[in-house]
């Protein structure tokens, strides 16, 4: 085995389930594991067999793998019975899964007070599950867990307990940070020390990110001699989180030059993976995630882009297409020239950089965004900002009024609020006068609109807001303050367009979003107006 070979265990259809919010169907479980194997992982926790009807019913139906193997979760026997009488063990030997993970209490103040068992006892609890797990399963390995409490508590007991699984049979030894706790230069002096007794290729990491130093504690043990590594996709976990394997790879691949069965072409697909789990999850990608969020690779200060465009590596510290993001050029007011023309470019237009339009557009920007204007998040509001100085965008319609009316209804009791717009509009030169109610405010204005402009662009019919922001951009003005709407929009093809509005009302700032989002979507499906 070669020793620059890491192997990769994810944990995310387990440890991730435990996440506050976190709540998984055995569909979402199904198509989390399907990627994982897509993505190259080497090990794929499925869940704990018996502790819930849905991990029960993956494992009676697991998806196929081409590369992955799927581990079972559970428990060493419990005191006082044998590994094979024991309903929890049987349980978990009882899945078709090839591969058996059992955890273990590596800590004698945890084995006295939480198992209320003799050390000894403890010792024969995990070899004699190990070894009986042995005789059901390709694999088995043992979650040592609070290992390295244990080990700074008693190092001696918690060196006889990984030993005792070794011995019996255990593949890994999976060294457990379950508090989250330790630092890296503790994760890396205790992972030697194991690794001085144990071969490295049967040690594993499992870190939880209680200090944020879940992805540094996992890199220095492998530093150490660890070659499994256990995390979650996105870094989901209980408390704060598990260590985030999103991170993780690339570190492990780009940075430390050793080699996993993820490869190069699934590295690609990173970015793909975790934002698949996000939308799975109805949750918002972190913005801001190392490798993986959209403002990983993005520039905002102009001598930072313009420094870019001579070389990426000024501040780039990996290629951003290697791990399937890109480069993202941030128009803002720090915005320089650089900034305009890289994004004018990268939505398709060539512009000669001495055109009086580019410091037009720059002026134009930097006047909005002093009134509360942010094109940070709202590209496609810039983009047509851009285009519509250009003269390039089409107005498809003119909302000449609208109107919206809320009201609080009492019937019987029950309080219903309700909500009702009124919308005056000119459409190729017709007039229209449409009202329409909606579950609030702006989705009774957003009916009314696309009632009346789905007759003569019926591709509006598909369109969807999935996301609304508001934001309060001088409380000192109370309710009379200047109010930043953003919307974000999808189509029916998956894909998703952010736009924004300002206006000291909320309303007309939602509106502005809105027009915005409609008429980004006609202009890029080419509509005649």
């Amino acid at each position: 085995m070669s020793a620059e070979r890491i192997f990769l265990y994810d944990c995310t259809l387990r440890d991730g389930a435990q996440t506050q919010g976190v709540d998984f169907s055995v569909g979402d479980k199904v198509a989390i594991a399907r990627q994982l194997d897509q993505l190259g992982i080497d090990y794929v926790e499925g869940g704990w067999p018996g502790a819930n009807p849905t991990d029960d019913a993956f494992f009676a139906a697991p998806p196929p793998f081409t590369h992955a193997r799927l581990a079972a979760f559970g428990m060493t026997r419990r005191s006082g019975r044998s590994a094979d009488n024991d309903p929890g063990v049987r349980m978990l030997l009882g899945t078709s899964a090839p591969v058996v993970t059992m955890v273990g209490k590596t800590w004698d103040f945890q084995v006295s007070v939480a198992l209320g068992v003799d050390l000894e006892e403890n010792l024969r609890m995990i070899g004699e599950s190990i070894a009986h797990a042995r005789g059901h399963a390709d694999e088995v390995m043992l979650d040592a867990e609070h290992f390295f409490d244990g080990y700074k508590a008693n190092p001696a007991y918690a060196m006889r307990c990984v030993r005792a699984a070794h011995e019996a049979g255990a593949r890994w030894v999976v060294l457990c940070d379950t508090n989250g706790g330790s630092l890296p230069h503790e994760v890396e002096a205790i992972v030697a020390a194991v690794a001085a007794e144990i071969p490295g290729d049967h040690i594993g990491i499992h870190c939880h990110n209680d200090t944020d130093n879940a992805v540094a504690n996992s890199l220095a043990a492998v530093r150490a001699g660890a070659r499994q590594v256990q995390g979650t996709l996105n870094g989901l976990g209980e408390r704060c989180g598990n260590a985030n394997l999103t991170s993780i790879i690339p570190n492990l691949m780009l940075k430390m030059g050793f080699e996993t069965h993820v490869g190069n072409t699934g590295l690609t697909r990173l970015v793909h993976a975790s934002r698949l789990l996000d939308e799975l999850l109805n949750r918002a990608p972190n913005r801001h995630a190392p490798y993986v969020g959209d403002a990983a690779f993005a520039h905002k200060g102009g001598l930072h882009v313009s420094a870019v465009e001579k070389d990426p590596r000024c501040y780039e510290h990996v290629v951003p297409e290697l791990v399937g993001n890109r480069r993202h050029v941030v128009v803002s007011d720090q915005a320089g020239r650089a900034n305009v023309l890289s994004r004018l470019r990268d939505i398709g237009l060539d512009i000669d950089p001495d055109d009086e339009k580019v410091s037009m557009l720059l002026g134009e920007l930097k006047q909005r965004e002093h009134m509360g204007y942010a094109y940070d998040g709202g590209e496609a509001s810039f983009e047509l900002l851009a285009r519509r100085l250009l003269g390039e965008v089409p107005e498809y319609f003119r909302l000449t009024s609208f109107r919206v009316i809320d009201e609080r209804r009492w019937h019987r009791g029950e309080v219903t609020p309700v909500s009702e717009a009124t919308i005056r509009a000119e459409i190729r030169g017709e007039q229209f006068i449409t009202t329409a109610e909606g579950n609030g405010p702006v989705n009774a204005l957003d009916t009314a609109l696309r009632r009346t402009l789905i007759p003569f662009f019926p591709q509006l019919g598909e369109l969807r807001l999935v996301d609304y922001k508001v934001r309060i951009l001088t409380p000192e003005a109370a309710t009379a303050a200047v109010t930043r709407v953003m919307i974000e929009s999808a189509d029916a093809r998956g894909e998703r367009w952010a736009t924004v509005g300002v206006s000291t009302n909320v309303i007309d700032a939602s509106y502005l979003a809105l027009h915005d989002s409609i008429t980004y979507r006609l202009f890029r499906d080419g509509a005649s107006a």
